[in-house]
């Protein structure tokens, strides 16, 4: 998925450059509703992973491999807005560091990972959680839906930025059926890895994981429901029994 130097013309970079600034100012300031001094270190352990699954590469076909793209899995696990600021961090360390994904085209990574990546990733994961029975176990297979779709939905966007802006001499129809297909596959690679991740935090701390609030509010409030007393029996409305008088004198 990462779009090399030269792939794409001049404006069409300028102009995916732009939407990627615009994009993470955003994020910047979403970010900070959603940090705090518990959740601030799982944002680093969140980047941290995402850097690592980019960079290995598993088979898909004919000589065709895939990779982690995380946002999905980076929003569900820290928040839509972290995870954009997450992901596009990665996404700069390997451009100037590890030659993965050019320079001129890290606007236009940004958007397909970092922007639509993690929004559709996230958008998609909310409207399958509110279908979904609300409690934890829902969260892992709302994320593996997520998480699929958002491949799709940057492949499609790559698509048609080729469509308008690419300088390769392929068709953009051979171009839209071969990125869908083959990150079709990809899609179900990231779908299971994200719900293996996500299911394995959630199990274990479900608190730290931002997708899971609504469910643990859920929880909480069954378990502090009110317990009604039992009826107890109407006292007997008959007069207590009285000593006799004694006689005058």
């Amino acid at each position: 998925m990462h779009v090399p130097d030269g792939f794409l013309d001049a404006p069409t970079s300028i102009a995916t450059a732009a939407v990627a600034v615009g994009g993470v100012a955003l994020a910047l300031r979403g970010a900070r509703r959603e940090l705090d001094d518990r959740t601030a270190p799982m944002a680093g352990l969140v980047a941290t992973f995402v850097f690592a699954g980019q960079m290995m590469n598993f088979p898909v076909a004919a000589g065709t491999s895939g990779h982690l793209l995380g946002g999905a899995l980076a929003a569900v696990l820290a928040g839509p807005w972290t995870a954009v600021l997450c992901v596009t961090t990665v996404l700069i360390v390997q451009a100037l560091f590890m030659a993965d994904g050019g320079i001129t085209a890290l606007g236009t990574n940004v958007d397909l990972m970092a922007i639509v990546g993690v929004g559709v990733g996230w958008l998609v994961f909310v409207a399958v959680r509110r279908v979904l029975p609300t409690r934890l176990g829902s969260v892992a297979p709302a994320a593996a839906v997520g998480a699929f779709l958002s491949v799709l939905a940057a492949a499609t966007l790559f698509s048609a930025l080729f469509a308008l802006g690419g300088t390769a001499p392929v068709s953009p129809d051979r171009v839209l059926v071969a990125m869908l297909s083959w990150h079709t596959v990809i899609g179900l690679g990231e779908a299971a890895i994200t719900a293996l991740v996500v299911g394995s935090v959630v199990a274990v701390r479900p608190d730290l994981v931002h997708g899971a609030r609504p469910a643990l509010k859920a929880r909480t409030l069954e378990v502090r429901r009110p317990v009604t007393a039992a009826p107890t029996a109407p006292a007997s409305s008959a007069p207590a029994p009285t000593a006799p008088a004694g006689d005058a004198a």
